[in-house]
């Protein structure tokens, strides 16, 4: 199998199980995780490309909103290190983003040549004949 198949065949999958879990959370889920959701459903559909994405996320943040308080599914001490990691990541990705546009501007092509024109004429092709 090619390494393009593979990936395409895994992209399906993680598609599908997104979608699944998507549709589950927004039908069965959401009031539970937020509150501010209830009774709120023209935003739903919304939602659901980003749930498709993250859906490992959801399923998460669903389990831990089913958790007895008293039960956290997530410690304390992990939840810090995501926080932090989090906050590394967008710090990086403000640097980042910046760097990539100023190179792509630096490499840009100016002086590319015009493409050569092509004259396509049905009268010509009957005279050769």
């Amino acid at each position: 199998m090619e390494a393009a198949t593979i990936l395409v065949a895994l992209g399906q999958a993680w598609l599908l199980a997104g979608l699944a879990v998507g549709v589950a959370f927004l039908l069965f889920g959401l009031d539970r995780v937020d509150a501010a959701a209830r009774g709120a459903y023209g935003f739903r559909p919304l939602l659901l490309p980003g749930l498709v994405l993250l859906w490992p996320l959801v399923i998460w943040r669903w389990l831990e909103a089913l958790a007895p308080a008293s039960v956290p599914c997530v410690p304390p001490s992990l939840r810090r290190r995501h926080k932090r990691a989090h906050a590394v990541l967008w710090l990086g990705l403000a640097g980042l983003l910046p760097l990539v546009l100023a190179t792509a501007l630096a490499l840009r092509q100016h002086d590319l040549p015009a493409p050569a024109s092509l004259r396509i004429d049905a009268g010509a092709r009957e005279a050769e004949e």
